[in-house]
């Protein structure tokens, strides 16, 4: 196949083709009497991987490596770059739309001041900012991908912070009360322990967890879960996609502000009338009291869902372990 037939097949200009040749993406053979190129079966397959990763915004350096990894080690190296690639474009469109609810709260307060109030304006921008600088800012400073294949030896001890492990996890299926093909999402999932035990009530579930070591882990023990790397800063998912949302002992990783902002995200991904369900480290009423606790305040985030309208039920499983449930159903008692 010449490159004209070979770009013709692929809705592409010879120009294109041209230019990743160029670029070393691919290199066609060339007829001994007049050099022209010939496309064999394979030149094409790789021209079509490289015309579908670009769809998908990677770039031609990003490309390169991942046509050679997925040459050594196969598709499993080229779905990681795609989830890569997700992800990064999930935190860009949040950051398009936050700047876009930025920029319309700054035209109704110019409308409403008839002026231009410049302290106002400049602390939404400012709020804007560091809501951008929260996700970028993400970074993996506990190795889970080196942690990974010993992770249910660790919460199988039951020991330290993993203590009442199994009791927790059987606790928050409980009090989601999960029917029949609902869709769930676990946050942090790890190797899928607690959205494993979604399956047996014939949920979809789907998991996120920045390790694509967990994630592996977690195909390998429940293949019927979905699994997508990302994080609680921005979630690979768009706006109420999920009948319930649960996590379990990871949350208390995240700083104050990043609790604040995963909660949001949390809640964009949820659908109105769900449900959401926290199992982790958490400090109690008491301790909140202290500035030296390093856990999530139990009161603080009760108090962030009962201010968007959830009904909210706090059970202390020991000392640190708390479970936060919460959703936005009418509870007659809900009042009292």
């Amino acid at each position: 196949m010449n490159i004209k037939e070979a770009a013709d097949k692929l809705g592409i200009t010879p120009r294109t083709i041209r230019f990743y040749e160029k670029k070393g993406l691919l290199s066609p053979a060339k007829q001994q009497n007049n050099l022209y190129r010939s496309f064999s079966e394979q030149d094409l397959w790789r021209l079509q991987t490289i015309v579908a990763l670009r769809e998908a915004h990677l770039s031609l350096s990003d490309i390169k490596q991942a046509l050679e990894k997925l040459e050594r080690n196969g598709v499993e190296e080229l779905r990681y770059y795609l989830e890569m690639q997700r992800s990064a474009l999930m935190s860009e469109w949040l950051q398009l739309k936050q700047a876009v609810e930025t920029t319309d709260r700054m035209i109704e307060l110019v409308q409403r001041e008839r002026t231009l109030p410049l302290e106002h304006l400049f602390g939404l921008a400012n709020a804007s900012k560091q809501l951008r600088e929260q996700r970028a800012g993400w970074k993996d400073r506990w190795d889970f991908n080196r942690l990974a294949p010993t992770h249910d030896e660790r919460v199988a001890a039951n020991e330290g912070d993993y203590a009442d492990y199994e009791d927790a996890l059987e606790r928050v299926v409980r009090l989601i009360r999960p029917q029949q093909n609902e869709r769930g999402l676990d946050i942090g999932t790890g190797t899928g322990n607690l959205a494993g035990k979604f399956l047996t009530a014939s949920c979809h579930m789907s998991a996120v967890d920045q390790s694509r070591e967990m994630l592996r882990l977690c195909r390998e023990k429940h293949p019927e879960i979905e699994t997508r790397l990302g994080n609680f800063l921005a979630l690979p998912f768009l706006r109420e996609q999920f009948d319930f949302v649960v996590t379990s002992f990871a949350f208390h990783h995240l700083t104050g502000n990043q609790q604040q902002l995963a909660l949001e995200e949390m809640d964009r991904v949820l659908k109105p009338g769900g449900r959401i369900a926290i199992a982790d480290l958490m400090a109690s009423a008491e301790e909140g009291d202290r500035p030296t606790s390093s856990y999530p305040e139990a009161r603080t985030l009760s108090h962030w869902f009962e201010n968007r309208n959830y009904f909210v039920q706090l059970c202390r499983l020991n000392e640190r372990l708390h479970i936060l449930y919460a959703d936005k159903k009418e509870h007659p008692y809900a009042g009292s």
